[in-house]
């Protein structure tokens, strides 16, 4: 729960769910999120080894974050706490 304790966190990892994205891409997806906390949130998913940063260069240089094996093996809850807050929020 320390790791995941704040909303922001799930929220990142929900929108990781379906494929690598671009900081740009999660921030449209994670609504309301400031670039600030959205970098820090990141960076603390990383250290926590849920997410990946990966260098691409197929047209420029860019960053695409993704999930690790870990990150994945959450999702089932994650999914399920989303889910529960559709339902009842």
């Amino acid at each position: 729960m320390k790791m995941l304790g704040d909303a922001w966190s799930l929220r990142i990892l929900y929108a990781l769910s379906d494929y690598p994205k671009r900081f740009n891409e999660l921030s449209r997806e994670v609504s309301d999120i400031c670039p600030v906390t959205l970098t820090n949130r990141l960076k603390k998913l990383r250290t926590a080894k849920m997410v990946t940063r990966r260098e691409e260069t197929v047209d420029k240089l860019s960053v695409v974050y993704e999930l690790t094996d870990k990150g994945r093996a959450i999702q089932p809850i994650v999914n399920e706490m989303n889910k529960f807050g559709e339902k009842f929020l």
